[in-house]
């Protein structure tokens, strides 16, 4: 149970009254007093020309006082103009222009006089403007030529309004222009750019004037960019574009906000930073703007003067300017006159005292009149900013104006001299009723007068000596304070207030009451479905206090239904159901006090159903609740109150409250809030800036009831958003961006107009200053990023009342790119049924990997294998294949994934099996297009070294006849390929565990090459570089290790060199000599004229009238004689003998002899020619084939003519080969 709380206007109450205790005494209106002045305009009044001018001055006194006015210090007759007119018992000028006229006419200095028979009271002088929203002259504006990377300034010059419009840019078709930290509005208006960008061309630019008082926007004919664009924007050091010079100075008022401004160009974009010379900015009042551009300190003082400078900088070096701020002051009052009440014979003074920078001036004046006019008074010294009064008499009454002013404002002041001869008066109703609660704390005020100003004491049942001290506090003003009332305190309280005339006195009557106890409170029940709760709620309180006992329900206000029954003590629930589980609050108050219980119901469920009356009734969904009205009209809450409708014989078990906004989505309605069905009345949270307007709509086991009408609407006032975007991301969607993406804030939570988004980001590495820009929508993408670096995202919400809470740092990406190769990939056979592969990762991953891919075949000879493929983790680094057979190779292909996609590939062979030969070194008169090792094949691991080694087609014009490198089992035909110019030469070697040098790559060009290689050596050594050319010249180049790659540039276009790479120190250490040949001096662009249709028509044509011709010659060499021929059996023809020389031609049976001669296929390629596409011999049984080009091959039988001798000739069948060469 809680002790006994006071109700909270209680607090309030006493808490206004502690603020008006220290109040100057003022004269009752009934007694004789010179003018106040109550009421009156600004000093600069600046007034709406479509509605009347209104000027205000209002005063009190007695009798009352008259009002004229003069203006530009001249006396304005009001009577003469039928425009203007005074209202009654007022001096409120009223010019009306519905007849016509022109209001600016009637500009001017206007000051009011407000006179009675004691004196003068004057306004300020108030200087009535006209608003002025001019119109933009007229403009034919020229396309902006400027250098990409230029600064630009875009001047706005608005037409002069009256005040000053406010400036905005925006696009012609009223888009606004984002800025950003190098496009920024300046204070002046102007639009500045740092540096000008190929993309500031996608729009135009136009500036905006708004004027406050016609309400009206003027736009100015827009700018339109031309961007010359170069190969490089140079780089450039900070220069000012505003303020311009190293140096400036500024002048400001103190009160008001000091603003400085620095604009800077640069490529790139500098960054600005603020500084105080000789001390620190001012925490408090210091704010950055404009993307830290601007440096604003709110309300100046004197100790804000002094010198500050701001720092551009960018990669390229730094700048700065200095200002040089002075702070003036307007005078401001450091004691004002204040209204003096004396009686005859009194001393008095009234006192005018003011700073400012420069010191102003004291002027005082009486009556409205300069004090050095006015009749003299002996009674009266004037002292600087003192007036001095002694044996003041009545005829001293009269108003003082003290007016100081410097050169930068005045204050105009009103004090009156009051010569009064009053006995003391209670100025309160007589005989109060204060009431207060035990042990509470309360204040008896007794407001009085006299003149002269009596003095008052405390007494208590008319007896005693005076109250203070102690448990007493009396104030100035007379008001009592008892700290803590006990039982003995209840009585009479009399106040006496006394002077030399008399004195008033006044009784106040304090009771003293018992507070408001619950003695009984309600306890915890828990309660089946059905049945019957009572809720106990005792209280004991005051007799003579009207007590009120009332119920909440889950801290809502109960509604009694026709289940429930409430007593002065309890709360009855009949037929409890499951919408009863809750808590319940019984809260006993009276005019004073109250106290409070809760308790907490549990329902259980019940699986029978208890008998009740409502059972056998058909049961309906709710009607739709009525009388919405909304009460308790507070900043971010109202309590909305409606009437139930009928529960249609299924009770109300929750009632849904919904709004609807006519902003963001006028016309659909949101869920607000759920009540359970006991509640008609609840108070509903709000947010800033809503036009509210709500419906109920009543639930119950059947459904749902149709909604209730609308409430009528409540606009809550905006503030600055309290919380900001969620889900704030940063995600590359290409590798040279970031898009930074956020849930948009819904109408409840933008609190104010113009909601928008301050996007902040930077690299999280190297803790650049933050980059932003602020944002309308729910994306930004930021460009030209790094591949997959991180990047620190904050986003804030803003409106036009403020900016949100500082927003929470997030983690973003840039885009991710596809990795580089596998590094360090070796290909080991630790026996011939095994081979392994072990790589390391990239070097550079550029994204998250998401594996491996393996793609491998089995090749022997020309014979290939079906293609494998395996997929490996990210974490994934070796792998173990099972050879098929002993004799074949393997030819693996890895490469690196990212989300991106397989990035670039590394391919290495397994090492050749023991019994394969090494491949001997090419004729050195023919350019090799293969890259084999040299030397013997002693061991395993030599054979795999050898093997590996990546054989990379050069490629030669056609002319160029073709070679071979042989082997014991294969004829590898030399390629002749157009296309691409650039080839790599490269070596793959595992790194042994000793100093060495393996992987000597080569990329060569027509007249150069770039050549690397990897090493075990230390850091800084030396080697060398040796390459031949084919015409035997050796030439060297000394490279530091850390210099790779080296280019070879004085090369020769198709020439065959071989290269070697050793160590400075030791020349025995040395890569495996490699050789490659530079590309012709051209590059054939033209399409491959073996595909060409009209190619291929010609040579089939030519092809068949060549077989007709060979058909033809064969006849005729058939009939015209016989040939000898030897026989498969006879030694073959030595390499004397002659061949043609006697008509007859000699079929070797050599398998392995290549032909003098290669075919190249119709795309491009050069057919490798195996041992088994030479010619038949001569034999029984032998088959035709075809030859290269298509041609057909037979098989001719040659028999023996039997009735011929030994030796006599024989007939030779000659082939389609044969009769070339014979043709030959």
């Amino acid at each position: 149970m809680a002790g006994p709380q006071p109700p909270p206007w209680v607090h309030a109450a006493f808490l206004l009254c502690l603020l008006g205790i220290g109040r100057a005494i003022e004269i009752p209106m009934d007694l004789p007093q010179p003018p106040t002045i109550t009421k009156q305009s600004v000093k600069d009044h600046i007034v709406d020309p479509r509605d009347n001018i209104l000027i205000e001055c209002e005063a009190k006194g007695n009798p009352a006082p008259s009002f004229h006015w003069t203006r530009n210090s001249r006396f304005f007759n009001v009577a003469k103009d039928p425009r203007v007119s005074m209202r009654r018992r007022s001096g409120t000028l009223v010019i009306d222009f519905r007849s016509g006229g022109r209001p600016e006419e009637y500009e001017g200095e206007y000051q009011c006089f407000a006179r009675n028979k004691f004196g003068t009271a004057l306004s300020n002088r108030i200087r009535l403007q006209v608003s002025k929203s001019p119109l933009w002259p007229k403009e034919n504006l020229d396309p902006v030529v400027v250098q990409e990377g230029a600064p630009l300034t875009l001047q706005c010059n608005p037409p002069p309004g009256l005040p000053s419009p406010v400036i905005f840019w925006m696009s012609s078709s009223m888009e606004p222009i984002t800025q950003d930290k190098r496009v920024s509005q300046g204070h002046n208006g102007d639009l500045y750019f740092s540096n000008v960008m190929v993309q500031d061309m996608q729009t135009d630019y136009s500036c905006n004037a708004r004027f406050h008082f016609t309400h009206t926007i003027q736009q100015k004919n827009p700018f339109t960019l031309k961007v010359l664009t170069t190969r490089g924007v140079a780089e450039r050091t900070p220069s000012f574009m505003y303020p311009q010079g190293t140096s400036s100075s500024q002048m400001v008022l103190r009160g008001t906000d000091l603003l400085l401004e620095c604009i800077a160009s640069g490529v790139p974009t500098p960054d600005i930073a603020w500084y105080k010379k000789g001390g620190d900015l001012p925490s408090d009042k210091a704010k950055f703007e404009n993307f830290n551009k601007a440096l604003r300190i709110t309300s100046v003082s004197e100790e804000d003067s002094g010198e500050y400078f701001c720092l551009a900088s960018n990669k390229m070096g730094s700048i700065r300017h200095t200002i040089s701020v002075r702070v003036k002051a307007a005078p401001y009052w450091l004691e004002e006159p204040e209204n003096l009440i004396l009686a005859p014979g009194e001393d008095g003074r009234l006192v005018c005292r003011a700073n400012g920078n420069p010191k102003p001036t004291v002027q005082w004046m009486v009556n409205g009149e300069p004090l050095q006019s006015a009749p003299p008074n002996p009674n009266r010294e004037v002292a600087g900013d003192t007036i001095i009064f002694r044996d003041t008499q009545i005829s001293s009454r009269a108003v003082y104006q003290c007016n100081t002013s410097n050169e930068h404002g005045y204050l105009l002041a009103n004090a009156f001299v009051s010569v009064l001869d009053v006995p003391p008066r209670m100025l309160s109703a007589r005989n109060q009723l204060i009431r207060v609660i035990l042990y509470n704390r309360t204040r008896l005020d007794c407001p009085f007068f006299g003149s002269p100003i009596p003095t008052l004491r405390w007494f208590k049942n008319g007896q005693g000596s005076n109250l203070d001290g102690g448990n007493y506090h009396v104030y100035e003003n007379g008001s009592l304070e008892i700290k803590m009332i006990r039982k003995e305190d209840q009585g009479i309280y009399t106040c006496v207030a006394t002077n030399i005339l008399g004195k008033a006195e006044n009784q106040v009557r304090l009771e003293v009451k018992d507070p408001t106890r619950i003695f009984r409170m309600p306890e915890d029940q828990t309660a089946k479905r059905g049945t019957t709760v009572q809720l106990e709620c005792r209280v004991k309180h005051d007799p003579s206090l009207k007590l009120t006992v009332s119920w909440l329900k889950d801290d809502e206000p109960l509604y009694i239904g026709n289940r429930m029954k409430k007593e002065d003590d309890s709360l009855t629930i009949f037929g409890v159901a499951e919408r009863d589980h809750g808590s319940y609050t019984c809260i006993a108050s009276t005019e004073l006090d109250q106290d409070l219980a809760k308790a907490y119901l549990t329902v259980l469920a019940d699986q029978t159903t208890p008998t009740n009356r409502l059972a056998a009734l058909p049961k309906g969904r709710p009607d739709r609740p009525r009388d919405l009205e909304l009460t308790d009209l507070a900043e971010r809450s109202v309590r909305l109150t409606w009437i139930p409708g009928d529960d249609n014989n299924s009770p109300i078990t929750e009632y849904v409250v919904q709004f609807e906004e006519d902003q963001f989505q006028p016309g659909i309605w949101h869920d607000h809030s759920k009540f359970p069905g006991s509640v008609n009345s609840a108070v509903l949270p709000l947010s800033p800036y809503v036009n509210y307007q709500f419906r109920v709509i009543a639930v119950n086991e059947v459904g749902s009831s149709h909604p209730s009408l609308p409430s009528e609407r409540y606009r809550t006032s905006g503030a600055p958003p309290e919380f900001n975007p969620g889900d704030v991301k940063g995600e590359g969607t290409r590798k040279n961006n970031m898009e930074i993406t956020w849930t948009p804030m819904n109408a409840t939570s933008a609190f104010g107009p113009n909601l928008r988004y301050i996007v902040k980001w930077r690299r999280r590495e190297t803790r650049e200053t933050w980059n932003n820009v602020t944002v309308w929508g729910s994306r930004y993408v930021v460009g030209q990023t790094p591949v997959y670096v991180p990047y620190e995202i904050r986003v804030q919400a803003e409106n036009d009342f403020g900016k949100g809470p500082e927003p929470d740092t997030v983690i973003g990406y840039s885009g991710e790119d596809l990795p580089s190769a596998p590094r360090r990939f070796r290909v080991r056979q630790p026996n011939l049924q095994t081979i392994t592969l072990e790589w390391d990762h990239p070097e550079h991953p550029n994204g998250i990997l998401t594996g491996y891919s393996l793609r491998y075949t089995a090749f022997n000879g020309t014979k290939v294998g079906k293609q494998m493929v395996e997929n490996f983790s990210p974490n994934d680094t070796k792998f173990t294949v099972q050879r098929a057979d002993p004799v074949s190779r393997y030819r693996f292909t890895l490469s690196a994934r990212t989300q991106v996609g397989s990035g670039e590939a590394v391919t290495e062979e397994s090492p050749a099996p023991p019994n394969e030969a090494t491949p001997t070194a090419a004729p050195p008169t023919l350019p090799p297009t293969t890259v084999g090792a040299t030397g013997a094949v002693g061991s395993t691991d030599t054979t795999a070294a050898a093997a590996t080694t990546e054989a990379t087609t050069v490629p030669i014009i056609p002319t160029v006849a073709p070679t071979s490198v042989a082997t014991t089992t294969t004829t590898t035909a030399a390629t002749t390929m157009e296309s691409p110019p650039t080839t790599r030469t490269k070596t793959h070697e595992s790194a042994p565990d000793e100093q060495s040098i393996w992987n000597v790559t080569v990329l060569p060009n027509s007249k150069w090459a770039n050549i690397t290689w990897k090493h075990s050596f230390g850091p800084g050594t030396d080697f060398v570089v040796e390459y031949i050319d084919s015409n035997h010249t050796k030439k060297t180049v000394p490279v530091k290790a850390q210099a790779q790659p080296i280019q070879l540039t004085d090369l020769y276009p198709g020439m065959t060199y071989t290269l070697r790479v050793y160590s400075r120190d030791n020349e025995g250490i040395s890569s495996t000599i490699i050789t490659f040949m530079t590309s012709t001096a051209y590059t054939n662009n033209q399409a491959d004229i073996a595909t060409q249709g009209w190619f291929i028509g010609l040579m089939c044509a030519i092809a068949l009238l060549v077989l007709i011709l060979l058909i033809v010659c064969f006849i005729k060499r058939s009939r015209g004689g016989k040939y000898p021929v030897r026989e498969k059996k006879d030694v073959p023809l030595g390499p004397e003998d002659p061949k043609e020389e006697d008509g007859s031609f000699d079929y070797s049976d050599e398998d392995n002899k290549p032909l003098q001669g290669s075919q190249t296929s119709l795309d491009g390629t050069i057919k490798q020619q195996e041992s088994d596409d030479s010619l038949v011999d001569y034999g029984e049984g032998g088959e035709g084939q075809f030859n290269e080009d298509g041609s057909f091959i037979g098989q001719y039988t040659v028999k023996k003519d039997k009735e011929e001798t030994e030796g006599n000739e024989s007939s030779e069948a000659t082939s389609p080969v044969n009769a070339i060469y014979s043709l030959a």
